[in-house]
This record gives C-alpha cells, sequence and structure tokens, in this order.
C-alpha cells in the first residue's frame, strides 16, 4: 500500500456547502430565486466605481482596506480599528474560529444556523452543538442551556437564514449577558437593513462596551455586491487584532473595495430595495398561504415555505417550479427537507412565482 497525504481528522466528514442553483437545463434565462440575492442589483454608484476600478487591475489592493474601513466607521459611529473586514462574512467567520477553536472545543448555535459556521469549525475539529428550534427561531434559554466548559463561540443569525426569524433586542441582550465572558458571541446581521420588526435592534451599540461580542454585516444583500464578497465584523478591539495577524494581507481586491465604499454614498439604492421587500414580502405571504401552503413569518428578503402535503411536497413544488423556469432553494442541508426557500424578485418574478405556485397548488 503506497502512502498519499492524508487531510487532517474532520476533513472529509464535511459536507461541502451547496449554493443556490443558478441554471435549469434547457432554459436560457430562469427566473433565479434561491440565493437571496438584490434583484435591483447594485446601485449605479458602485457599478461606476466597479468599472473605474478597471485601470488598476495590476495593482495589490490596499490590505487594510483604510478608506472603506473609515467609510463604515463613520456610517456606524463605530472605531475602525475595530473592524475586521473578509471576502464576504464567510471569511469573518472562518477568520475567527480558526483563531479561537482547538480540537475538542465547540460552538454552540440552533439548528438552522447558517452552514458556513459549523464548516470552518469543523476544519479547525471544533465540535458543533446544534440546539433545537421546534419553533423555527433561536432559543436564548436553551442556547445557553447547551454551553459548556468547552464552548468557546456561540453563533446567532439575527435575522436567520434559512428561516427568516429574528431574534428581539432583549433577547440577545439576555444571551450576552448569560455567557461566561470567555465565550465569544458572534451575531450575523447580513439582513439588518431589510428588518421592519419593532422588537429587533442591531447588535453595534451592545457591542460598543463589550469585550466578547462580534457583529458581522455584508455588501452582498441589499448593496447588491454579491459577486464582490465584502463583508465585515465589529469586534472588541483585542479580537480584531488577533484576526489581523492570520488574515491573508489582500483579502479585499480593489474593484470590489472602490464599488463597497460607492455603495455606502448611495442611500436612494437601499431604500429603493428595501421599498420592494417592503411591497411584496407581506404579498407573497398572503398569496403563498391561500394556495395552502405553510409560509414562515420572515424578517429577512426571502420566505421560507413549508409544503406538509405528502403529495404536493417541497420537492414536487421545487421540480414543477423548474418545469416553470424558476429557481428556488430546497434546504434539505438544514434538515428542512419539507421547505423551499423563496427570494422577493422583481415584480415580474414575483407574479411569475405566484402563478406557477397557483398552478402547482391546483394540480
Amino acid at each position: 500500500m503506497t502512502d498519499t497525504p492524508s487531510p487532517k481528522p474532520g476533513i472529509l466528514d464535511i459536507a461541502p456547502y451547496v449554493g443556490g442553483k443558478s441554471k435549469i437545463e434547457g432554459v436560457a434565462e430562469p427566473i433565479k430565486l434561491s440565493s437571496n440575492e438584490n434583484p435591483l442589483g447594485p446601485g449605479e454608484k458602485a457599478r461606476e466605481a466597479f468599472l473605474a476600478a478597471v485601470e488598476r487591475l495590476n495593482l495589490y489592493p490596499e490590505g487594510r482596506a483604510s478608506k472603506l474601513r473609515q467609510a463604515v466607521a463613520d456610517q456606524h459611529q463605530i472605531e475602525p480599528e475595530r473592524l475586521i473586514f473578509g471576502n464576504g462574512s464567510d471569511e469573518v467567520f472562518a477568520l475567527i474560529n480558526q483563531v479561537y477553536l482547538t480540537p475538542g472545543d465547540n460552538i454552540v448555535t440552533g439548528q438552522y444556523g447558517f452552514l458556513a459556521y459549523r464548516i470552518s469549525a469543523k476544519a479547525n475539529q471544533a465540535e458543533i452543538k446544534l440546539v433545537p428550534e421546534p419553533d423555527y427561531r433561536v432559543d436564548v434559554d436553551a442556547l445557553l442551556a447547551a454551553v459548556d466548559d468547552r464552548t468557546r463561540i456561540v453563533y446567532v443569525s439575527n435575522p436567520s437564514n434559512p428561516t427568516g426569524s429574528w431574534n428581539s433586542g432583549e433577547e440577545i441582550r439576555r444571551l450576552h449577558a448569560g455567557l461566561p465572558e470567555r465565550v465569544l458571541l458572534v451575531i450575523d446581521e447580513a439582513y439588518a437593513e431589510y428588518v421592519d420588526q419593532p422588537d429587533w435592534e442591531s447588535a453595534i451599540d451592545l457591542a460598543r462596551s463589550s469585550t466578547n461580542l462580534v457583529v458581522t454585516r455584508t455588501f452582498s444583500k441589499i448593496h447588491g455586491l454579491a459577486a464582490l464578497r465584502v463583508g465585515w465584523g465589529y469586534a472588541p478591539r483585542a479580537v480584531a487584532e488577533a484576526v489581523d495577524r492570520i488574515r491573508l494581507p489582500f483579502n479585499n481586491n480593489i474593484p470590489a473595495q472602490e464599488a463597497a465604499l460607492a455603495a455606502l454614498s448611495d442611500p436612494e439604492h437601499v431604500e429603493k430595495s428595501r421599498a420592494l421587500v417592503r411591497q411584496w414580502l407581506p404579498r407573497l405571504t398572503q398569496a403563498i398561504k391561500g394556495f395552502g401552503f405553510d409560509v414562515l413569518p420572515s424578517a429577512g428578503n426571502f420566505v421560507l415555505v413549508r409544503f406538509p402535503d405528502e403529495r404536493l411536497n417541497a420537492q414536487a413544488a421545487d421540480a414543477f417550479l423548474h418545469s416553470r423556469g424558476l429557481i428556488v432553494r430546497p434546504v434539505g442541508g438544514y434538515g428542512l427537507t419539507d421547505c423551499l426557500r423563496i427570494t422577493v424578485g422583481t415584480e415580474d418574478q414575483n407574479r411569475a412565482l405566484l402563478d406557477a405556485l397557483s398552478e402547482f397548488a391546483a394540480s
């Protein structure tokens, strides 16, 4: 038997992340509602900044994204030196896991928590403690009860993907207060700009004076820059400095930095994107419920639809929508085998979706 290079223990046990589909065989331009992307795309200012950056493709980017760092800090009134920038917020999670997890440690998160938390934790040979979410939302008391001597990080999506659920500001404060100071709490606020619920609060204010709280945001969602992969975290200074020691030097490229910087100065596009979701999220919810399917309350730019009927199930619905040129997101990887996640699209896309679901319900 010939020896060959072997991955370290646990790597081959990780199921690779599978993103939302983007193609349907035989359909030239399908309607893609599978990845919670902004259907309006980036704003004009971000487009122009991206195109202008082509003149500098021969140059390395500025490693600390200083202009973007200052702009984010100014917008949120936070200290620039406490920011972590990543190739998407996914990389911020991976860097935090790499810094703080050792073999035998564990992270705690809800059973429907974003898969990216788990992948990089397992890559660092840490264990995953999934807390049940019987009503599809994070239970703060259950999270606290799951924390043990080997817990290093607790992850909460707020709002949560893929369920769309959210936790109130009071719940997040209670969770933070109940954790040992040695445990890092990471609040993923990727969908923060879409939230309308009055009891929701950003954890940024709570993080200002905390030594163990990180809040993450992304330019992928409401700013429409998913292809450019820019995310950031607001962390205690000691955490930010530790992460910076292992962050690769040029992890945000020049076009990405310039487009993100321009996006921050385009509140009109943000409001237009938010208005589209405000208009269509309740319409989609009401209409899909009218077809006889369950729709979970959502604070994001998507809905999670449950298909409880054995015949008109999620798999059949997904196949039927494909036949009509529509791509949505099966979420069996989260254990939600009877559900599909559907992004709010443009008016034409939403109407095509409702027409197809109406036809499916009557089939």
